[in-house]
């Protein structure tokens, strides 16, 4: 788009209310891309702060060969992918007892349903959700990641494809097998649910920005 591409252009020119602006557009995107490969919510939080960090500081470099999300995307995906080898080496370092695949998921961040349901469907809804979203970190890394990319962000096959560096065909593949296993885990249907997975708080959010404009205000 030729307007966040000028929001960019500004931001190249240390503009820091069009940098704020182009964080609140996409926070929610990188924070669920970067939540698929990492499967914690904190340390998903960091790669979106030190990939918008990244975004700042070579923000003059871009030359609008992708859109703007787009480019914004590989450099979470960078830092998330950077951040799971550190924790996998740590891991071979130092092993750490092995916990389920929904311990580090913490209640406090989760977003209040503002709408109109009844509490009783408000509560149904959340506990069908937090139930997907475990099945979700259950499933391989590479199916996972697709699956969020695809059906939560719906991102095309072939800016996933592009995202991910692997081919369409894989695209839609890995797809696939990851609605598949995700049936077989939940055997239900899962389509009214997935628009409500990893949902980005508004306190959320605002933490990033705040964290990464105090950052920029200090010279990165």
């Amino acid at each position: 788009m030729a307007e966040e591409a000028a929001l960019l252009a500004r931001t190249a020119e240390h503009d820091v209310a069009a940098f704020e602006t182009l964080m609140r557009r996409h926070n929610s995107r990188l924070y669920r891309v970067a939540r698929s490969i990492l499967k914690d919510d904190a340390a998903a939080e960091d790669a979106v702060q030190e990939a918008y960090l990244e975004a700042f500081k070579h923000s003059a470099s871009y030359r609008g060969e992708a859109q703007v999300s787009t480019w914004l995307t590989r450099i979470v995906i960078n830092q998330a992918l950077m951040r799971l080898r550190r924790q996998k080496r740590d891991q071979v370092v130092v092993p750490f007892e092995h916990h389920g695949a929904g311990d580090t998921h913490r209640e406090s961040d989760d977003p209040i349903d503002q709408t109109a349901e009844s509490p009783a469907a408000s509560t149904l809804r959340g506990e069908l959700r937090r139930l997907l979203e475990r099945r979700i970190d259950e499933l391989p890394e590479a199916f996972r990641t697709v699956f969020v990319m695809r059906d939560v962000e719906e991102m095309s096959v072939q800016e996933t494809a592009d995202l991910l560096n692997i081919p369409p065909a894989t695209v839609r593949t890995r797809l696939f097998r990851a609605r598949a296993l995700l049936r077989q885990a939940l055997a239900r249907d899962v389509d009214s649910t997935t628009v409500d997975v990893f949902g980005f708080a508004g306190d959320r959010c605002d933490r990033i920005v705040s964290v990464v404009l105090a950052r920029v205000s200090a010279g990165v």
